[in-house]
């Protein structure tokens, strides 16, 4: 192995990075510089500085990156309407980025010589915080743990925890893999590695209830969106970070967002898992209500497919690339009509439209009457017909010239 003397540490407090610690210190001596992001995980930050220097780290940085994540990652996102595989609205994926910039800008100012996540050899973050590395740090080395060391399983990850007298909050039967943040939580492993099994939601939910323990009457919000941005909930402004949070709750609370998938990693293989994110659900369903009203049909088709390779860069980790930000600019464009209030009913799972307006509506309702009306004459839809499915006809015309 190569020697360092110093290296910053990505760490969560979770089961990987708990162990990292003395196992970089036992492999090669240096000191370790531990760096936590707070992207709205709330209590799971609780006791954690503590528990790193306790491990063996020199110190810990508690870094609060709520807004940044918030502004800077997920509204661009929400605005390009980018869901992956139909599903997944990205919780984990775009929350890599924004906290690796982050190890970046502490190792150059700690003057480390690398960088160390705990990322598994078999999933996506790994590429995420190492793009995300390379494009802010192009030559600094990066340490990646389950690549190299000879701990095969979690299983092993708990007895070499136990061996050096690293606390953990979790146990061998609730090993469950998690991922969270103020936009979701993420669930795999465990019963959920087959997906024949239902996943336990009474057991394993932390953001809300199953729709089935959700009120029985409806709760309604109004959502205001500013360009695409969500600006306000039932009236009052807040910022990006506490409408995420108030949206959370609201949803939760009456059993909104649960996704259950078996998605296609990026390094070849399928995984399944469950996530919860109930105030980004509300959101997206939100923002797509408003787009209908906004945007014409050509922009808003294309939008559509802009959607999913969007969506796709962000699930590759690819945030920090030109195509990113030319995509972004193009959204962006797209949004400047994006402005109005949406009305929801949120009701055991459902979201439930209950009215939108803005001042940029392309829906006129003169033109779109069943009722009597002085602006659209129907008789021009004859000649429009009769060229659209002009194609149509002379393919016909042929085919019955073939069979005479």
């Amino acid at each position: 192995m190569a020697q360092y003397k110093k290296v910053v540490l990505a760490y969560s407090g979770g089961l990987d990075t708990s162990i990292i610690i003395p196992w970089l210190k036992e492999n090669y001596g240096c000191e370790v510089i531990a760096v936590a992001a707070n992207v709205g995980q709330a209590d799971e930050l609780d006791g954690l500085e503590e528990k790193a220097l306790k491990t063996g780290a020199s110190k810990l940085y508690i870094e609060d990156l709520q807004d940044e994540f918030v502004e800077d990652f997920i509204f661009p996102t929400l605005k390009a309407g980018a869901v992956y595989e139909g599903l997944y609205l990205l919780g984990t994926s775009f929350a890599r980025p924004v906290i690796a910039k982050r190890l970046v800008e502490i190792a150059k100012a700690e003057g480390a010589d690398a960088i160390c996540h705990g990322c598994t050899g078999k999933g996506n973050d790994q590429v995420r915080f190492e793009l995300t590395i390379k494009a802010f740090a192009p030559t600094m080395p990066i340490i990646a743990p389950w690549r190299i060391w000879d701990i095969k399983s979690r299983d092993e990850e708990i007895d070499y925890a136990e061996a050096h007298n690293v606390p953990l909050k979790i146990n061998r039967e609730t090993n469950y893999s998690k991922d969270k943040n103020l936009w979701h939580l993420s669930h795999e492993g465990l019963d959920l590695e087959d997906p024949a099994n239902e996943p336990k939601y009474d057991e394993i939910l932390e953001m809300g209830v199953s729709p089935e323990q959700a009120p029985d009457v409806p709760t309604y919000v109004t959502i205001h969106f500013e360009k695409g941005v969500p600006t306000a909930v039932n009236g009052v402004s807040m910022k990006g970070a506490d409408l995420v949070k108030e949206l959370n709750k609201l949803g939760g609370a009456n059993g909104i967002g649960l996704a259950d998938i078996v998605e296609n990693r990026l390094v070849g293989m399928k995984s399944r898992g469950v996530y919860e994110t109930p105030g980004g659900t509300i959101l997206y369903h939100a923002h797509d209500v408003l787009e209908t009203l906004c945007l014409d049909k050509a922009t808003q088709h294309y939008k559509q497919q802009i959607a999913l390779k969007f969506a796709d860069i962000v699930y590759d980790g690819q945030w920090y690339t030109s195509l990113r930000e030319a995509l972004s600019a193009f959204v962006d464009k797209t949004q400047e009509t994006v402005t109005g209030d949406v009305k929801l009913k949120l009701y055991k799972g459902n979201i439930i439209n209950a009215g939108v307006a803005s001042p940029y509506s392309l829906y006129s309702e003169e033109i779109a009457t069943f009722g009597e009306d002085d602006v659209y004459d129907q008789n021009d839809s004859a000649g429009f017909i009769n060229l659209f499915g002009l194609p149509i006809k002379v393919k016909a015309l042929l085919d019955e010239k073939k069979l005479k």
